[in-house]
């Protein structure tokens, strides 16, 4: 008879079988951690797992089943970090801006967590805490259960992408972004783009330059007020 598949969150800490565990999962997930943390997500691997614990590759399979079994543990750890403890105001989209200005600094301390890859249910105890605090935020708004969940993941999505773009933003060089820049105004100015010629114009008058956090928060508060938003399809 086929097994129904068990996440490492069902399953027991290590097997019943075989000498007794001299390490722990949340052992392998803080050393998976300080890894990623220090050398990026291609370092993490169960043999430098292994080797950082003093142990043989082979001793860590007690504990987890595989690799996605060790993205698991530490995508959840790290999701820890987000304050859940912050006292709801009853406003869904300023809750959600403020849960979601907490969620892009720990991507931003942990940049590895945009590169694992993307899965909608990759969730373990503090993550359903998280899913748990951002529905409650949105109760007010008095929406389906569907509409909530939906904007809870477009939520995170766009947070990952704006992190992202943070991250890129503070590696990239200089005379790169002047002249990206330049070549963005010259073809505006040209005439054959009226569109962008005035949306730019527009732009520079109103705001000449806002501070990334400003400018996280404003696009937050209005993608948020659009999802939360009651309309016909709902």
């Amino acid at each position: 008879m086929t097994q129904e598949p068990v996440t490492v969150w069902g399953r027991p800490e290590r097997g019943a079988r075989g000498p007794a565990a001299a390490h722990s999962r949340a052992e392998l997930t803080a050393v998976a951690v300080e890894l990623a943390d220090r050398e990026g997500l291609s370092a993490v691997t169960m043999r430098q797992v292994a080797k950082a614990l003093g142990t043989g590759q082979a001793s860590l399979y007690r504990y987890v089943s595989g690799f996605e079994d060790l993205l698991d543990l530490m995508s959840d750890a790290v999701t820890a970090e987000v304050a859940l403890d912050v006292p709801l105001e009853d406003d869904p989209v300023e809750d959600l801006v403020a849960l979601a200005v907490r969620t892009k600094a720990v991507q931003l301390r942990h940049p590895w967590l945009l590169d694992i890859p993307p899965e909608p249910l990759r969730l373990g105890p503090r993550g359903l805490d998280y899913l748990e605090y951002a529905l409650r935020a949105m109760a007010p708004a008095r929406l389906p259960g569907r509409t909530r969940m939906e904007a809870v993941a477009l939520m995170n999505a766009l947070v990952a992408q704006l992190a992202r773009a943070e991250l890129q933003a503070g590696r990239a060089h200089t005379h790169r972004q002047a002249a990206q820049a330049a070549y963005l105004s010259e073809a505006a100015a040209q005439g054959q783009r009226p569109a962008l010629a005035a949306a730019m114009a527009d732009h520079a008058e109103a705001s000449p330059a806002e501070e990334p956090q400003a400018l996280f928060e404003r696009t937050m508060r209005r993608v948020l007020t659009g999802l939360l938003s009651p309309g016909p399809s709902r």
